[in-house]
C-alpha cells in the first residue's frame, strides 16, 4: 500500500532518491489551499488593499492598481477577512453605506487606531471579483449575536426580497454575491472569547443552524496548535453540522515574548526556523487522525486558516502593526508548509498564510506609492500549478541537514499531476549543500523536462523599496532525463518546481 507521503531519511553521502507514483493519482489539491488572509491589521487593508478613490496612488474604486495585478498574477483563489482578533469586535453594519455615515471604532487589538469602517462588505467582495478570488468570511461570535450573523449571510447571498437584500440593493448591489464559506468565531479559545471546547461546541451548533444560504460551507473555530482535546470535543459534539474546521500554527524561531529579527539571523536560527516550521506534518498527521476516528470518509476539511513566521516587529514601526521584512528563510518556509498541505490534500482543503500585505508574512509591501513582491509572493506563484491538480504519491529518501545535536530531513517534497504535466516543488533545506536527487517517476514516459528555482546568495537576503530584487524566480537548468530517470542537483537554500512531459 502506498500512502500519500511516506518519507524515509538516512544520513552520510547516500544518493537522494524520490519516486514519483504518477501512476496512483490521489486527492484533488484544492485550489483553497493557497489562500490569503487579509485582516483590517496595521497597513494590510488601508494602505495595502484599498487607498480610496481620491488617493494620487493608481486605482480603481480605491483598490490599488498595482496591488491588484499582482494578485491576479499570483493566481490568488480566497481570500479570509476581516480577521482574525478583529473579526470578533467587527459589527458589519458598520461597514455599509454612504462612507460619510459609517460609524468610526477603536480598533482594540491591533495598536488602538481609529478603524473608519471605509473598507467594509461592499469594499472587500468587490475586491475579491477584482482579483478572482472566493470571499471567506469571519463571523462576530466573541461579541455578536447569531442574529448578526443570520442578517450577514442573508444580505449578501440572498436573491428573494427582504429587509436585507432591500438593503443590499439600497447600498448599490442589485444582485447577491457568491459568497461560500463562512466561519463561526475566530480563536474563540483564545482573542474570540476565551471560550472552553464544551461551550463553543454548543455556540457553534447555534450559530452553524443559523447559517442558512445554499451551497454554504460552514466552518468552526478550531484547535491552537496542539490542542488535541479542543478539535476531540468539537469532532464529537459537533461534526455534523460543519463543513471544515480550522488549525492556526505560527511558525516561531524563539517564543511569543522573543521572536527575533525577521532579516538579522545566523544559520543556528535558519535551522531553528525550519525545524519548528516542520511542526506542521505533526499537527495536521494528529489532528487528522482525530478527525478521522469520527468522520473516516473524511468529509470533513482540515483548514489551517491562519500559519506563517513570526517575528518581532521592523525597528521604528507600530509594534501593533506587526510590520516584517521577509527573506529568503520565509520562502524556504512557505514551500515546505505548501508541499505539506499538497500531501495531505485529502484533509486538508485550506489554509490562509498570515497575511497578505504588510503583515506579517507577507506576499506583498507597499509604501507610498512603492511596491516590492516578497520572497514568499515568488514562491506561492511558483507553486500554483498545484492548484486543483490531482496529489502524486511519492516516497522520498533523503540524507539528513544537521546543525548541532539536532538533524532534519535535508528535503521536502510534492508532487501533483495537471493537463497531462507532471509537478514536482523541492525545498533544499541545508543552506550550505546541493543535494543531487534522482526521480523515478512511475507511470510516465519522460519525454521533456523544465524547471524554476527560488535561490539567493544569503540565507537572510530580501526585496526591499528603491533596490534591486534580490529573491525572484528563474530558470532551473540543472535537471535532465537520463535513462528513464530525472537527474537534478538541487542548490543549496533553494525552492525548485521540476515540471515533466
Amino acid at each position: 500500500m502506498i500512502i500519500p507521503f511516506l518519507l524515509l531519511s538516512i544520513s552520510g553521502n547516500s544518493q537522494n532518491k524520490i519516486v514519483v507514483h504518477a501512476d496512483q493519482p490521489g486527492s484533488t489539491i484544492d485550489k483553497a489551499i493557497y489562500g490569503q488572509f487579509a485582516e483590517h491589521l496595521g497597513h494590510c487593508i488601508y494602505g495595502g488593499i484599498y487607498v480610496g478613490e481620491k488617493s494620487d496612488i493608481p486605482n480603481t474604486n480605491g483598490f490599488r492598481l498595482d496591488v491588484v495585478g499582482a494578485l491576479k498574477e499570483l493566481k490568488v483563489p480566497l481570500v479570509r477577512w476581516p480577521g482574525g482578533c478583529f473579526a470578533d469586535t467587527y459589527h458589519w453594519k458598520d461597514g455599509i453605506g454612504p462612507k460619510a455615515d459609517r460609524s468610526s471604532i477603536i480598533n482594540v487589538h491591533w495598536g488602538g487606531v481609529t478603524e473608519d469602517n471605509s473598507f467594509g462588505t461592499h469594499e472587500f467582495l468587490n475586491f475579491c471579483e477584482l482579483i478572482g478570488a472566493d470571499p471567506y468570511i469571519c463571523l462576530n461570535v466573541g461579541s455578536g449575536t447569531v442574529q448578526e450573523a443570520a442578517d450577514w449571510i442573508e444580505y449578501t447571498t440572498s436573491a428573494n426580497e427582504s429587509p436585507m437584500t432591500k438593503l443590499r440593493k439600497k447600498n448599490g448591489r442589485e444582485k447577491p454575491w457568491n459568497v461560500k464559506y463562512w466561519s463561526a468565531g475566530n480563536e474563540t479559545w483564545g482573542c474570540g472569547g476565551n471560550m472552553r471546547p464544551e461551550y463553543y461546541a454548543d455556540l457553534y451548533r447555534q450559530y452553524a443552524s443559523y447559517m442558512r444560504a445554499p451551497g454554504i460551507y460552514k466552518i468552526a473555530s478550531g484547535a491552537n496548535s496542539e490542542d488535541y482535546n479542543w478539535m476531540e470535543v468539537l469532532m464529537r459534539e459537533a461534526k455534523g453540522m460543519m463543513n471544515g474546521i480550522s488549525l492556526h500554527y505560527y511558525t516561531i524561531p524563539f517564543d511569543w515574548n522573543k521572536k527575533g529579527s525577521a532579516t538579522q539571523f545566523d544559520e543556528a536560527l535558519w535551522f531553528t526556523t525550519l525545524q519548528k516550521t516542520l511542526k506542521m506534518e505533526e499537527l495536521v498527521t494528529k489532528h487528522s487522525a482525530i478527525m478521522d476516528k469520527y468522520d473516516p470518509t473524511k468529509k470533513v476539511g482540515l483548514l489551517v486558516d491562519e500559519w506563517g513566521t513570526w517575528y518581532d516587529v521592523e525597528p521604528g514601526t507600530n509594534p501593533g502593526f506587526l510590520f516584517q521584512q521577509n527573506t529568503l528563510r520565509d520562502a524556504m518556509v512557505a514551500g515546505i508548509n505548501l508541499n505539506i498541505f499538497n500531501n495531505h490534500a485529502d484533509r486538508v482543503r485550506m489554509s490562509n498564510i498570515a497575511q497578505m500585505i504588510n503583515v506579517l508574512q507577507a506576499m506583498i509591501l507597499t509604501k507610498d506609492k512603492e511596491m516590492v513582491l516578497t520572497p514568499t509572493y515568488y514562491v506561492f506563484k511558483m507553486y500554483n500549478v498545484h492548484q486543483d491538480a490531482k496529489m502524486l504519491p511519492i516516497d522520498i529518501k533523503c540524507g539528513k541537514y544537521t546543525s548541532g545535536a539536532n538533524s532534519i530531513d535535508a528535503i521536502s517534497a510534492s508532487a501533483s499531476v495537471k493537463d497531462g504535466v507532471v509537478s514536482i516543488t523541492l525545498c533544499n533545506l541545508d543552506p550550505n549543500k546541493a543535494q543531487d536527487i534522482s526521480f523515478d517517476v512511475q507511470g510516465l514516459k519522460l519525454a521533456t523536462v523544465s524547471g524554476k528555482i527560488i535561490t539567493a546568495n544569503k540565507i537572510n537576503a530580501y526585496n526591499d523599496f528603491g533596490k534591486k530584487e534580490e529573491v525572484s524566480i528563474s530558470d532551473f537548468k540543472n535537471a535532465k532525463i537520463n535513462k528513464g530517470l530525472v537527474e537534478a542537483s538541487i542548490p543549496a537554500k533553494s525552492v525548485v518546481l521540476i515540471q515533466l512531459k
